[in-house]
């Protein structure tokens, strides 16, 4: 008995459709594995003067452009080579700026080739699958998105060695027994800093520490002294102060950081996109108050003048997962056909293990994509959300366990997002609740037996108005 795909398999095969031999689609190609101390690079038989279709580069400068040289001499126009840590981007930029056409290939895509795996063998493999069109390159973005997305990766970096700062900072308070997180809810905030910075200046008495009270706090200048109150030897101000010192110095880095990013949204704008008339944007994109950990300049203004739409009106997604989209993707949608592409590319989608005609497994593919964590991030705000896409994720957490439904909520998000982006239209939470036939039916059914458990019957409204 065969499954419904392996009919149509046979079918085919009576019809004489049989699959399309393998061409040679890129013939004039190369193909280059990077390491750190030697790169090696194939070009086609034939192509060198010497007879020497395989040669081995330096990782220097001059090294790098005698390989352009040589490519050049050799009539390559594309270039296929190994993503091997960041050794790869020195290569990739220099290739590019001469004019030649680089895909950048994961290893994944050839690590089943036969035989012994040497850098020769690697470079020769790249060249020859590279001519017959069977490598993918890897997603890179538009020059100006580039040094985008290096600012806010740096920024990412800083605030992560910042969290360690606030760590150090905490133990000290801890070791000399003052406790300001009982008597504030983030020793980083207005109350904990003047706090902190007291101390480290000399001050201990535990009534002047607690008149720095913001008058926003919930706890009184009374229970603040009581917590105050500790033993301020020597050796733990001094960690106090050098972990103060760092924390500073790194929250300049991070506003350097900003300012920088900054003047990329605003001189690297697309001119495509030209800024919409005043009457179009909200009035709460122009009063713009960031929130802790935002960033500081207005970030939802420039995102709506880049993308020409406010992505920040969807439930669960934040100033933060709009930057994070903008530098690691950009405003230009077009290396992905489809939604599905999209949501593929970041990993969020289903698996699609299928063998023998039966589908053995649907798990998604592990990756460490900054995009998808920041999607999968928003999707975790959703849990007490009352909208529609909160009540797909409660929904999904109950079909499918917490983790798993994450995913598939960060999935619909992603999904929304392209369509909003390349179709240029608003958010419409309406659209949402469109529920399909299925799913009426289901949900009818579950309110009748609800109803019936508590004594009640469900009558349809147009019976109830006509009696």
């Amino acid at each position: 008995m065969y499954t419904a795909d392996e009919k149509k398999q046979l079918e085919k095969l009576a019809k004489g459709i049989l699959p399309r031999s393998l061409e040679k689609i890129h013939l004039n190609t190369a193909g280059i594995d990077i390491s750190p101390k030697i790169h090696a690079v194939a070009v086609p038989e034939g192509r060198d003067p010497a007879g020497q279709n395989v040669r081995q580069f330096g990782p220097t400068t001059p090294e790098l452009k005698a390989i352009a040289q040589w490519l050049r001499e050799c009539g390559v126009e594309s270039v296929a080579m190994e993503s091997t840590g960041v050794y790869w981007v020195p290569m990739f930029e220099i290739l590019e700026a001469c004019g030649f056409e680089v895909i950048l290939v994961h290893a994944n895509a050839f690590r089943n080739v036969p035989g012994k795996k040497t850098d020769i063998q690697d470079c020769q493999w790249l060249q020859t699958l590279h001519t017959y069109g069977l490598l993918r390159g890897c997603f890179r973005p538009a020059e100006d998105i580039l040094s985008l997305r290096s600012y806010s990766r740096e920024r990412q970096d800083l605030i992560e060695m910042r969290s360690s700062q606030v760590q150090k900072m905490q133990k000290a308070l801890d070791q000399m027994n003052v406790l300001v997180h009982r008597a504030v809810s983030d020793i980083t905030g207005l109350t904990g800093m003047n706090i902190i910075r007291a101390i480290v200046g000399g001050e201990s008495d535990p009534k002047k520490l607690a008149t720095f009270r913001n008058r926003r706090c919930h706890k009184s200048e009374q229970k603040i002294e009581e917590a105050l109150s500790g033993n301020f030897l020597e050796r733990h101000l001094f960690s106090l102060k050098i972990a103060l010192e760092q924390y500073d110095h790194l929250q300049g880095l991070i506003q350097v950081c900003e300012l920088k990013m900054e003047e990329s949204f605003i001189q690297q704008m697309p001119n495509a996109l030209a800024e919409p008339p005043a009457d179009e944007i909200e009035a709460r994109l122009v009063k713009f108050r960031p929130r802790k950990g935002d960033p500081h300049f207005n970030l939802p203004l420039l995102a709506k003048k880049m993308l020409g739409v406010d992505c920040t009106a969807i439930d669960g997604i934040s100033i933060r997962t709009m930057m994070t989209f903008v530098c690691e993707v950009g405003y230009d949608l077009s290396p992905w056909k489809t939604a599905e592409h999209f949501t593929s590319w970041l990993a969020l989608c289903p698996g699609n293990h299928k063998t023998g005609g039966v589908q053995r497994s649907g798990r998604t593919r592990k990756s460490s994509n900054r995009l998808a964590q920041a999607f999968r991030n928003a999707a975790n705000t959703l849990h007490k959300n009352k909208g529609p896409l909160g009540v797909y994720l409660r929904k999904m957490k109950a079909t499918l366990g917490k983790a798993k439904a994450i995913t598939a909520t960060a999935h619909k998000l992603a999904r929304v997002v392209y369509v909003m982006i390349k179709e240029g239209k608003e958010y419409d939470s309406e659209l949402l609740k469109n529920q399909n036939p299925k799913q009426q039916r289901s949900s009818l059914k579950g309110l009748k037996r609800w109803a019936a458990e508590m004594g009640y019957e469900l009558v349809p409204q147009a019976a109830t108005e006509s009696c």
